[in-house]
């Protein structure tokens, strides 16, 4: 009976030596074994933080008053909002707010002075309701005391007015379910095309692809053609469900709406066909997919406002096609912004893909290692 335990306890041991071995030749894996819990521990601890600061806002101040300057040094003085333009009508910053070039803008009217001797509320905040997040950290201004200020006292409850545009209601699905779509199709596009390549080649199909006259490039495009319809796919359950479901308005022009998920798709699909010339194994590919989408996920805007987060976090976050497409849906969506204003992520979108179809193309080796 001891002996019989004896050996099962010796092959048992034997293979655990063999997977400790094999574990230390497969480098990716080893990595991911160490990077997955650092980056996770590194994003929960450091990026993702709901005390959101640094508000990019522009300034619209139709007093001309020492009192407005007064106003403004002691919004600045918060630290909750980073005053990024001054603006001369409210109109511009209602444009300036769609585009996602700010997220509010604080009106002075040329009555202030006399609003301050009335202790009526001196000012408007308009801002973008689509984040819960940021409005909820623009309605805290409106018990900011300007007693220290200002030469003479205000005693009102509520100093200014907020007028949140876009999610007056502040429901959180308006904000997930569009940025859902990026997160989805970043799981779904980047894990199908990752495994491309490796597939092939535990498949023993690159023996095939050897012997034809196809090119690496016309490969990659290949890989990734068929996928596109899926993204799209998905993109119209996902909307059309939270707009039925969820009463998520969809305020932006279709075809504008279908074109900035094609460059996302095509953008995701290269990602993974990178990956794909990497990873030596499928587990591989999942692994370095993961290794993305954790990214995606936390940095992106998805869960926290990019305001809230650190300026290394912010440069992390604007290298994921991610980052750009969560701002182009939701501008899309829920503030009917164009193409047009969007051009700065749409670029970015192409750029990313043509560069990264290149790098794949390039490190695809029409050969066998």
């Amino acid at each position: 009976m001891m002996h019989s335990i004896s050996n099962s306890l010796m092959r048992v041991y034997a293979i655990t030596t063999k997977e400790i071995k094999q574990l230390s030749r497969d480098r990716i894996t080893f990595a991911m074994v160490i990077m997955i819990p650092l980056i996770q521990l590194l994003l929960f601890g450091y990026a993702i933080n709901t005390d959101v600061r640094q508000i990019p806002v522009a300034i619209v101040d139709q007093s001309d008053s020492a009192a407005g300057r007064w106003i403004v040094e002691a919004v600045k003085v918060t630290q909750v909002v980073d005053v990024t333009m001054h603006l001369t009508t409210a109109k511009q910053a209602q444009e300036a707010i769609r585009r996602g070039d700010i997220k509010a803008a604080l009106i002075l009217p040329p009555t202030l002075t006399q609003k301050i001797a009335h202790n009526e509320p001196i000012g408007q905040w308009v801002v973008d309701g689509s984040d819960t997040m940021i409005a909820g950290a623009i309605k805290q201004l409106q018990n900011l005391s300007l007693n220290d200020v200002l030469p003479e006292p205000t005693s009102s409850q509520s100093l200014f007015e907020v007028s949140l545009f876009y999610n007056p209601e502040q429901r959180s699905a308006v904000n997930i379910v569009p940025g859902l779509i990026a997160v989805i199709l970043t799981m779904t596009m980047v894990l199908f095309t990752s495994s491309a390549i490796v597939r092939e080649r535990e498949r023993g199909n690159l023996e095939l692809l050897i012997t034809t006259p196809i090119k690496s490039l016309e490969l990659m495009i290949g890989k990734i053609l068929p996928y596109i319809v899926i993204g799209l796919v998905q993109m119209v359950i996902i909307l059309g469900l939270g707009h039925v479901i969820f009463a998520v308005p969809i305020d932006g022009t279709i075809s504008h709406l279908l074109i900035a998920t094609l460059l996302f798709i095509t953008a995701s699909l290269t990602l993974g066909l990178i990956i794909s010339t990497i990873a030596q194994t499928q587990l591989q590919a999942m692994q370095m997919t993961i290794f993305i989408l954790l990214p995606t996920i936390l940095l992106s805007g998805f869960i926290t406002p990019l305001e809230a987060m650190p300026n290394a976090a912010q440069w992390i976050a604007e290298m994921l096609p991610g980052t750009h497409f969560m701002r182009v849906i939701r501008a899309i969506v829920l503030k009917g912004a164009t193409l047009m204003e969007l051009i700065d992520d749409i670029i970015w979108l192409i750029g990313f893909t043509l560069i990264g179809l290149g790098v794949a193309a390039k490190r695809f080796n029409k050969r066998l290692d």
